[in-house]
């Protein structure tokens, strides 16, 4: 039902998310609030119709190609779970959220929002064209796939109410079998790998016999106690994401995040065990199959930063966990520089052309950006039987960014990485000879229309992956940022000469962007084509003779295209939207870009009520600020503010909102340069005849919800905003936020400055604010929408706060995203498209 809107209201749906699972509240229990200014509610909310018919079309499959390059797997997924999913109880554990009954994640990496179910799979035979369905478990929530490197099978985690199982898929048949008795424990990661026979699962079981969970004291046993210890040393802003608080968090930590690792038999389902039970990590079998890169937590625990920082050590145990060899013992990394790394051995990997030899890296300049040093790094090797010391690879002057490994045992891409002034190079380096090494790239991390792309990958029949390679040429796919907008692109590299050839372009009627190659060949590949009118579908691209006339930037090859796939228009009402790519200045003459939609029905030249979306980012330099990205040639699907133009609004969507300056002072002008890409952006619309000066809104999520408030507050320029799930007040945040290095004390007005917080005393343009009750996210916790609230409901402004239960950083359920959008139409038509004049 619709409520009535009053100004100073809040709606706190607002579950308890730090209360033991027991005690949760259900999904739409709802919090009473003691004031007369507040609205309660007794349910969710619902947009008009045709919104919520939008919002319930299902998005088309997306695939995932098997190693040979033979089967293609289509995967649909939910959109939006159910409220019940979403609100499943969970415990919060050293930055892991997991939910007691399976063990299973209930966050994704990072915290941001809840781990995918698969609606359905199939199974394409590419050069058949056949399709065969595969008959997934019903109520249960099946995972993305991980493809045999033989391309015949594919496992995948699957929980029901009880465990996370295994489950094995047959390509040839399309059947799914359970691993009988096989109950995974992803919590910490790594549960489930293909060993390099690939007839045989690496995985991590929930120990037999475990028990019952540690219980809670009746009586506290003593005070949680944390003292600093000798030096100083600071930890990111980010890594305080759900850390443990108690002895009973160790407990539990203990208990939940034990597993047992073991290889299960792809065939048969046997299950051989491997060592005892712990808390391990990261796992990787080595590239011939008799050893495993182990990594197991140790104690004591760390109470300010999440697992991956805690003590641990690094192991190589043979194939039946009876042999180990130690490699590094680390202490916990609680004191990283901001934007820095831990000290000692990191970034461990496999030598892929190797039977097995380990590579990692280890900083020389303490961790620290800031530091003076000759070299960052050094790149140690180390190999089997693991009993002699490991030597040293190579030093990079900046930090080590990883080894690409190629067909020719002895040549690999080295990149480097420099955050002081965002730059990166690639060589090619001689393993043998590894001081010769030649420069192939140096460029600035901002760079669009200059990115050589990304190289592109070959998986091996043992799984190690390598470059793809054509005698002495590998082949890279980018996006093709461009002043027109993205084209993306395939090109083959030949590392002796550095000469480049473009194989393949994007049309500029439509977006095609390169998938794989088809089997045994480079002369034809799979690709993703989309357009405005039509649906992405998958396609298969040969290439033909070279063309006689070539234009710079365009494919040296014609080629011809044969669609696979046909999948139909989930919505089509969406295809009466418009849009258009549009480039404008800032006042200071910087180049920025948006797309603007407009409504289906939409009238040249009428000015409507619109609303900008925008996320600020970064750049070391202004010219590479003004590159425009994005592409008008996409298929357009609507979700969140996009669903806007269904209710008459026309959309400024991804404005760019470039932050330019030195990365080591990135935000000492942030307030004047947002104010400046607004006002651009806004004139831009206003001038084009489409947006109404009078009638024009804000909105923008998490550093793009600070944005919003901060231009309510520092401009005139917008009726009114939507924030959501933001942090307004960065002196919670003293450890760095986004590309700020700097401390709060070593930079406390730009912290002071960057906060709207302090401004809620002068801020009266209407705002609405939307928050996850459960978000991870360590700068954006539920409290920096409350305590903005607050101040505003205290100053007099003009508020309203939506506390979504249960969801986390990005919002999961059903429920909760009709809420959002119901709220968003409500707020926008009450402040902007019916506002008086001003």
């Amino acid at each position: 039902m619709h409520r009535n809107l009053y100004t100073l209201s809040v709606v706190l749906l607002l579950a308890v998310a730090c209360a033991p699972p027991t005690s949760r509240m259900p999904a739409h229990a709802a919090l009473p609030v003691s004031s007369a200014s507040s609205s309660a509610t007794a349910g969710y909310d619902k947009p008009p119709p045709q919104v919520a018919e939008v919002m319930h079309a299902q998005s088309p499959a997306v695939p995932s190609l098997s190693p040979t390059g033979e089967t293609v797997l289509l995967m649909t997924w939910v959109d939006y779970p159910s409220m019940a999913r979403v609100a499943e109880p969970f415990l919060k554990l050293a930055g892991v959220r997991v939910e007691p009954k399976t063990r299973r994640r209930h966050d994704t990496p990072g915290g941001y929002g809840i781990p995918a179910c698969a609606r359905a799979f199939s199974l394409l035979d590419i050069k058949m064209g056949s399709e065969i369905p595969v008959v997934l478990p019903p109520d249960r929530c099946a995972e993305k796939p991980v493809w045999s490197a033989d391309g015949k099978r594919f496992a995948f985690r699957n929980t029901s109410s009880e465990a996370v199982e295994l489950w094995i898929g047959n390509v040839a048949t399309g059947r799914v079998r359970a691993a009988l008795g096989v109950k995974l424990n992803p919590m910490l990661g790594s549960a489930l790998q293909w060993m390099p026979d690939q007839q045989h699962l690496l995985v991590k079981l929930v120990p037999d016999g475990a028990g019952a969970p540690p219980l809670p004291p009746n009586v506290p046993a003593g005070p949680s106690i944390q003292e600093t210890g000798s030096g100083k040393g600071e930890s990111s802003t980010y890594e305080a994401r759900d850390t443990l608080t108690s002895t009973h968090d160790e407990a539990l930590f203990d208990y939940y995040a034990s597993a047992q690792l073991a290889v299960v038999d792809a065939n048969t389902s046997e299950v051989r065990l491997l060592g005892a039970p712990g808390p391990y990590t990261a796992l990787d079998p080595s590239p011939n199959g008799e050893h495993v890169l182990v990594d197991t937590l140790l104690r004591p625990y760390s109470y300010v930063t999440t697992f991956e920082r805690f003590p641990h050590t690094v192991e190589v145990w043979d194939t039946n966990g009876k042999q180990k060899r130690s490699i590094a013992t680390l202490p916990a990394a609680d004191r990283v520089p901001v934007h820095g790394v831990p000290m000692g051995p990191r970034d461990y990997d496999w030598r892929a052309t190797d039977a097995a030899t380990l590579v990692w890296a280890e900083a020389l300049d303490g961790g620290d950006w800031k530091t003076e040093v000759p070299a960052r790094d050094k790149v140690m090797t180390q190999h089997a039987p693991f009993t002699e010391a490991p030597v040293e690879l190579l030093r990079t002057t900046q930090r080590f960014g990883g080894l690409y490994w190629s067909r020719q045992t002895d040549v690999a891409l080295l990149h480097e990485s420099d955050d002081n002034r965002s730059w990166t190079k690639t060589f090619v380096v001689d393993l043998e000879h590894p001081d010769g090494k030649r420069l192939l790239w140096d460029r600035s991390t901002d760079e669009k229309y200059k990115h050589p792309g990304s190289v592109v990958w070959r998986q091996q029949p043992n799984g190690q992956w390598l470059m793809a390679q054509h005698d002495d040429a590998i082949f890279l796919a980018g996006q093709g940022a461009s002043p027109e907008g993205d084209r993306p692109f395939l090109d083959r590299l030949d590392l002796k000469t550095k000469e480049s050839t473009r194989m393949f372009r994007s049309e500029k009627t439509g977006y095609e962007s390169f998938v794989a190659f088809a089997p045994g060949t480079f002369s034809s590949f799979l690709t993703w084509h989309q357009s405005p009118t039509e649906a992405p579908n998958l396609c298969l691209r040969a290439l033909g003779n070279e063309r006689s006339t070539i234009v710079p930037g365009e494919s040296a090859y014609a080629s011809t295209v044969r669609t696979l796939t046909h999948f139909a228009d989930p919505a089509p009402v969406v295809r009466g939207i418009k849009k258009k790519l549009v480039k404008y200045k800032r006042a200071d003459g910087l180049d920025l870009s948006f797309t603007i939609y407009t409504p289906p029905g939409y009238v040249e030249g009428t000015r409507i009520p619109t609303v900008l979306y925008a996320y600020p980012l970064d750049y070391a330099d202004a010219f590479k600020a003004g590159q425009v990205s994005g592409s008008e040639q996409m298929f357009t699907r609507l979700k969140g503010y996009k669903l806007l133009l269904l209710a008459g609004y026309a959309v400024i969507d991804d404005a760019a909102f470039p932050i330019v300056g030195d990365p080591k002072k990135a935000y000492d002008t942030y307030l004047e340069q947002l104010v400046a890409d607004a006002d651009a952006a806004v004139k831009k619309a206003v001038e084009m005849g489409v947006a109404d000066p009078e009638r024009i809104g804000v909105t923008g999520h998490s550093h793009g919800a600070l944005m919003t408030v901060n231009l309510l507050a520092h401009s005139k320029l917008f009726r009114a905003g939507v924030a959501t799930s933001g942090s307004y007040n960065k002196t919670l945040t003293p450890f760095g936020f986004q590309s700020e290095r700097r401390s709060v004390w070593a930079a406390r007005d730009v912290y002071l400055k960057a906060s709207p917080f302090f401004s809620a005393d002068t801020l009266k343009t209407p705002l609405l604010l939307v928050h996850g009750a459960d978000d991870a996210n360590p700068g954006t916790t539920p409290l920096q929408a409350t305590k903005l609230f607050e101040a505003l409901r205290g100053n007099g402004g003009t508020a309203r706060l939506v506390m979504l239960p249960h969801e986390p950083h990005w919002y999961a359920a059903m429920e909760s995203n009709e809420q959002l959008v119901a709220e968003m139409i409500r707020w926008f038509d009450t402040h902007v498209k019916n506002a008086p004049p001003r």
